[in-house]
């Protein structure tokens, strides 16, 4: 390009444009760097004169103070041509790329920016200002995209087509990202730093997938993906282990205030003011309705009313509101249960009844988790996506939990060292195997299901339970090793940094869906 005139007819120049040659500017400059952003458009609504083979070939306001909703403005005329025009090409150079090991990305910041009128200078007398943004009104969300972009990047393979469920755990010296004395939502059972655990190398540790990298938790990344959006874990005192995993690991960026409707600490809700972000726990061991008929039982566990056909209210009945659902459960299905199906007795688990059939403990759990996602696939008003989280191995060795087993290894185990095997096995492919049958019905009625599967990750981790370190251990109370929950700070954060992955896979799905509709 040149400028063959500083003024023109509409004063704002007039320029000769080389279609087919690169501004030597940049082109001869860039082979040092190691990511370019490229990005244009306005200029091209200028006064210009057309060559190529160097050959002749052809020759506003804006006073809105608010942004627009995204069901105000629609991408539209020359702006969406121009957008459009970006997309094909980015995807033509991106094909070639792959061949000539070359990386191209897409920072897509159009939505975004489209719905900021209210961000440009207007008045000040600048020709064409209303293409200029205010450097100090807009946050950086263009920089922000740029990290996004950083830790979009998956070595040797695509998202799409990287296993995250697979892989080993490497050393990463950098861990832990915040302390038992840095975050209050750790439960006194999992402060192993607390009571005393002498050992910190099981701290040093992340989850590296086969053949693909799975990069660290980024709070704020997360926190502004989730802005406007809210998130329910769903099950056990795993998964409420897990969201307190979450409430810590973003606690380097920002705390929540307790938004509670009820006192009750298994049915507890949080608000990240800044972000209007929500967060809740369910707590519903079985997932269904239960009640609990003897506090001891045979096995002195409790004996407990499973009703496999009917979805537990406490949870079934609130989550329509939320855009996440993180559901998880199997460790209670060991206990002693009598089965009810259509209100009918039709077996149990030791429950030592007369004239009651003993049913393994996968037949209860196969039924459960069958009724909890086909309850989720008739809540007509939920458009959420509901994520899956598979099952999270628990490690006692030398005797059961009640029988003195215990966890007291310091290094994780290598994928060759074990393998999943027994009941974890036959939960985890049940899990697998209702989770693709949800899936395959909620495509007929617009849900969505996400596996979100972590159960060979934290099956390698027999070091990060608190063994008899959640508690003091002149403590004059009942207790048992814990090899079934997680050190907080421990391997439990490393699901974090799945739940971002799985994030952006969505967000990617919803950007192609876009571009779809667009082009329709």
């Amino acid at each position: 390009m040149e400028g063959a005139d500083s003024d023109g007819p509409r004063h704002d120049g007039v320029f000769n444009i080389y279609l087919d040659e690169f501004d030597k500017n940049w082109a001869s400059k860039i082979n040092d760097f190691n990511y370019i952003i490229l990005n244009s458009g306005y200029w091209f609504s200028r006064l210009p004169v057309y060559y190529e083979k160097n050959q002749l070939v052809g020759c506003g306001n804006c006073l809105t103070k608010m942004p627009f909703t995204s069901n105000e403005k629609t991408l539209e005329g020359l702006d969406l041509e121009f957008y459009k025009s970006q997309v094909e090409e980015f995807r033509e150079a991106e094909k070639e790329g792959k061949r000539k090991g070359k990386r191209f990305r897409l920072m897509d910041v159009t939505h975004a920016m489209l719905l900021r009128p209210d961000g440009h200078p207007s008045i000040i007398p600048l020709h064409h200002t209303s293409k200029w943004y205010h450097a100090t009104n807009l946050p950086n969300h263009e920089n922000s995209s740029t990290y996004h972009i950083e830790d979009m990047e998956i070595k040797i393979m695509d998202d799409e087509t990287c296993d995250i469920s697979i892989g080993e755990w490497i050393p990463n010296p950098d861990g832990p990202y915040y302390t038992n004395t840095t975050c209050w939502a750790i439960h006194e059972h999992q402060n192993c730093m607390k009571y005393g655990r002498p050992d910190t190398d099981f701290l040093k540790w992340r989850w590296k997938p086969k053949g693909c990298e799975l990069p660290i938790f980024n709070p704020y990344q997360f926190l502004d993906m989730m802005r406007n959006k809210s998130l329910a874990f769903v099950g056990d005192s795993v998964g409420r282990n897990q969201m307190q995993s979450l409430i810590c690991l973003l606690s380097r960026a920002v705390y929540p205030i307790d938004d509670s409707i009820s006192p009750d600490e298994n049915f507890k809700r949080w608000k990240y003011v800044d972000y209007n972000f929500t967060l809740a726990t369910y707590w519903s061991p079985f997932l269904i309705r239960m009640n609990e008929t003897d506090a001891d039982g045979p096995t002195k566990t409790g004996l407990f009313n499973l009703y496999l056909d009917e979805a537990d209210d406490k949870w079934a009945t609130q989550i329509e509101e939320f855009d996440y659902v993180i559901i998880n459960g199997g460790h209670w299905f060991t206990r002693c249960s009598v089965y009810y199906e259509n209100n009918q007795i039709v077996g149990c688990r030791y429950c030592q009844l007369p004239n009651v059939t003993d049913l393994p403990s996968t037949y209860g759990y196969q039924r459960a988790i069958r009724t909890v996602l086909r309850t989720i696939n008739n809540l007509e008003n939920f458009k959420g996506i509901t994520l899956v989280r598979t099952f999270a191995p628990s490690h006692f060795e030398g005797g059961e939990w009640n029988k003195g087993g215990n966890c007291v290894r310091e290094r994780p185990f290598t994928s060759n060292e074990t393998s999943l095997e027994g009941l974890h096995l036959e939960l985890y492919t049940i899990q697998i195997e209702e989770f693709k049958a949800a899936e395959k019905e909620g495509k007929k009625k617009g849900k969505r299901f996400r596996l979100l599967d972590t159960t060979q990750a934290m099956l390698l981790r027999p070091d990060g339970h608190p063994s008899r370190y959640g508690h003091w251990p002149n403590e004059n109370v009942v207790l048992y090793n814990d090899c079934v929950h997680w050190c907080l700070p421990g391997p439990i954060d490393s699901l974090s940094d799945f739940l971002l992955h799985m994030l952006k896979l969505e967000g990617r799905r919803s950007h192609e869906e876009k571009l779809q509709f667009m082009n329709q």
